[in-house]
């Protein structure tokens, strides 16, 4: 059997900006299963999402940093390329980090916002941060880790735009770089090094992305096979 992200099954639901309607949103949902995207501004994460999930399922801004709303859908698997019997999950988009420009009005809504989501939120939930390959590991990418380092979370790393790295050299660079990421970043499961453009790399995040929603929903079955057995 082969389960797969179903394209274009991304519904919107809504977009959150106030603190208060996302607490709400996370005590109504405590138990969610899913994905959950966020990077530095102007990494392409919309053009990671479109590209797994479906064209137009992110709206890429033309102005990086200006959005701040966390972003919710719900989505589905195929399984062998047909609809699946297996429940909705869930797929949040969350706003970019670092932007230069941003108010610091909007910075500390951004704080709450992930301050809430972080403590909140299921544990069910995988986040996929990403990275810059061209530009790894920025003091803003650093601060996000060193925040993210007080709370348990199934994390993987991805480093997008590898079509970028025109150059034998800057492509001897990031390989370099490697052995120091994985020691600074030892609590993320996986890396990745993928391209948006050119989906190279997406099958594997894809995979990642599969297996984890298939042995969370193992873990909920088990969990009330075993209340029921008690």
């Amino acid at each position: 059997m082969s389960y797969q992200i179903k394209q274009h099954s991304a519904a919107f639901k809504m977009g959150i900006s106030d603190p208060a309607q996302f607490e709400q949103w996370l005590a109504d949902h405590p138990e969610v299963i899913g994905v959950s995207f966020v990077g530095r501004s102007n990494v392409g994460k919309s053009s990671i999402i479109n590209a797994l999930f479906g064209s137009k399922t992110a709206r890429v801004s033309k102005t990086p940093g200006r959005t701040r709303e966390i972003n919710i859908f719900d989505f589905e698997l195929s399984l062998n390329g047909k609809k699946s019997d297996l429940q909705k999950f869930v797929l949040i988009d969350l706003p970019g980090y670092g932007h230069a420009e941003v108010s610091k009005e909007m910075s500390r809504n951004w704080d709450q916002l992930m301050t809430l989501f972080f403590s909140y939120l299921s544990p069910s939930m995988m986040l996929i941060n990403l990275q810059d390959a061209r530009h790894p590991n920025q003091d803003s990418d650093k601060a996000f880790h060193k925040f993210l380092k007080n709370f348990t979370r199934n994390a993987i790393l991805v480093f997008n735009k590898m079509d970028k790295l025109k150059t034998q050299k800057e492509r001897a660079e990031l390989d370099k770089l490697k052995p120091a990421l994985s020691k600074e970043y030892k609590w993320i499961r996986q890396m990745y090094f993928v391209s948006a453009e050119t989906k190279k790399g997406l099958p594997q995040v894809e995979e990642a992305i599969v297996a984890h929603l298939l042995e969370e929903l193992e873990i909920r079955k088990s969990n009330v096979e075993f209340d029921e057995d008690d």
